[in-house]
């Protein structure tokens, strides 16, 4: 992650800290409508209700940052985690959008730096490098498509760029494994191992044909040479902590308690969910089947709590339900509040931009690289 200050706060956090939401959002408000359309708020789906509340634009990761990149906008301010504000940065500063804007960057800030994703830095930029070199040893890696979901950081994505590799969403991931299986024989699939092995099985993948790698191994990944020949799908030792938490039991007893509840899951839960769900699919499938269900309809959903728990207050004529009795949330989601993102605006507003979030040039070049064959599958 790039992180730029160009100035320093005018403004100290630790004075936004007392505040009340109602303080918080007034100020929120008088800032956006000073500033006008020249200033976009995005929300990702897992933010706090108060935080959505003044996004100018909700939705998942990349559909934000394309979003934003259409809108005539001067500056962007990304509620959610650091790879969503440095791709929402790739995309609107690639040099097309530079050149119609004469060379006017928009300046794109993430309220707080702390909000990371774990399932990201579970695959950092060395080890990922290592792997492709390991398995140099082994395989062919120009047998080998690098495939990386959106849920990483940039310099992944370039990875995928620079070696012939490709981005997924989890809406698009099996599309985007039939395009790399037409140009190699083999796919090294990263961060998720869940959502690379439940898109497998459901295009006939089997289990011997897939293998974990463990980036922290003393060898190989913890793999024999054989099981690394043999396979078809090499899977990165990664995963969502959210959905990681659900479990069959779970959905068990939902079942025995709830009569005619469907159980609606995010793909990277654990094959032995999403075996078992009635459907799984992306954020943008789990609202839309919410949205289009009969009413009277019963859900239990495995993802974020706070999307959850928005359906159940957006549907009230139907029966939704958390999907674990354990409360989960997004941790670092949750790190951007009405503070963080009042003392962001302000600073700005008053010339001194925090959190800048710039990646570098040569990053963004073959991240764009990446990115544009997936959507050239769309």
């Amino acid at each position: 992650m790039s992180l730029t200050q160009l100035n320093a706060p005018k403004f100290d956090f630790k004075d936004y800290r007392s505040l009340s939401n109602e303080q918080l959002s007034q100020r929120i408000r008088a800032v956006k409508q000073n500033l006008g359309d020249s200033l976009q708020i995005l929300g990702h789906h897992y933010q706090q209700d108060e935080v959505i509340e003044h996004s100018d634009l909700r939705g998942d990761s990349l559909q934000l940052s394309q979003l934003a990149a259409e809108r005539d906008c001067e500056a962007i301010v990304f509620c959610g985690v650091h790879f969503m504000a440095e791709t929402a940065d790739i995309v609107s500063n690639s040099p097309q959008r530079l050149e119609d804007r004469n060379g006017q960057r928009v300046t794109v800030m993430l309220p707080d730096m702390r909000a990371g994703c774990s399932m990201a830095d579970m695959a950092a930029i060395g080890q990922v490098e290592d792997a492709w070199a390991d398995l140099g040893e082994v395989i062919d890696t120009e047998d080998i498509t690098p495939v990386t979901y959106i849920n990483s950081a940039a310099s992944l994505k370039a990875f995928c760029g620079k070696n012939g590799g490709i981005v997924c969403t989890s809406s698009n991931a099996e599309k985007v494994l039939q395009w790399a299986f037409a140009q190699r024989k083999r796919v090294l699939f990263f961060p998720d191992q869940h959502l690379g092995r439940n898109t497998s099985l459901k295009m006939g993948i089997t289990d011997d044909q897939m293998c974990v790698w463990n980036p922290h191994a003393q060898a190989m990944g913890g793999n024999e040479r054989s099981v690394l020949e043999n396979s078809k799908v090499i899977l990165w030792q990664g995963h969502c902590s959210v959905h990681q938490m659900f479990k069959p039991e779970h959905v068990a007893a939902f079942r025995k308690q709830h009569e005619g509840i469907q159980i609606l899951v995010h793909p990277e839960c654990p094959r032995e969910v999403n075996d078992i769900a009635d459907v799984s699919g992306s954020t943008g499938k789990i609202i839309q089947t919410v949205q289009n269900a009969p009413a009277g309809t019963k859900w239990a959903i495995g993802t974020e709590l706070h999307l959850v728990n928005r359906l159940k207050k957006e549907h009230p004529e139907q029966e939704i339900h958390f999907l674990s009795p354990v409360v989960c949330m997004c941790a670092t989601m949750y790190r951007i509040d009405l503070a963080h993102l009042c003392w962001t605006l302000e600073n700005y507003a008053a010339g001194s931009p925090v959190n800048v979030i710039r990646v570098d040039e040569k990053t963004q070049e073959w991240s764009l690289v990446a990115l544009d064959r997936m959507l050239a599958l769309s």
